[in-house]
């Protein structure tokens, strides 16, 4: 009908992926990160393989996921992964308190990683790199 504005339907996920590319960062341990690198892929670390998906962070949610999860863990690896390149199998789902995180719903790649770097512990916490948090 004339005036009339056709229905427009939108698929949030992919939406989100596509019109928002960020770096989004994985944690691992530093025996998650040789066996990556030997591999070539992943299905992560054990609460990944529990849950059929990769666990991901956005830079806002990172740090709270690294204290949560890895408090006092010596060794660990922070990876950058770009978000629009991870295609479908990058899903954005609610988790802690309702906000949307990051899952790969796949193997993650090592031509996946963008950078991967030590997250060293000091007496305070972990000391991320520059521009993640």
């Amino acid at each position: 009908m004339v005036g009339e504005s056709p229905t427009l339907r939108v698929d949030v996920q992919a939406s989100l992926a596509h019109s928002n590319p960020m770096m989004i960062y994985k944690i691992f341990r530093a025996d998650e990160w040789v066996a990556l690198k030997a591999a070539g892929e992943t299905l992560g670390a054990p609460i990944d393989l529990a849950d059929g998906y990769v666990h991901i962070s956005t830079g806002a949610q990172v740090a709270v996921t690294v204290s949560k999860y890895f408090s006092k863990v010596e060794g660990l690896r922070i990876l950058a992964l770009d978000s629009d390149t991870l295609g479908a199998a990058l899903k954005w789902e609610p988790s802690r308190g309702g906000d949307l995180f990051p899952h790969l719903y796949r193997a993650l790649r090592m031509d996946d990683v963008v950078w991967a770097k030590p997250l060293p512990l000091d007496g305070d916490g972990h000391v991320f790199p520059d521009g993640v948090l």
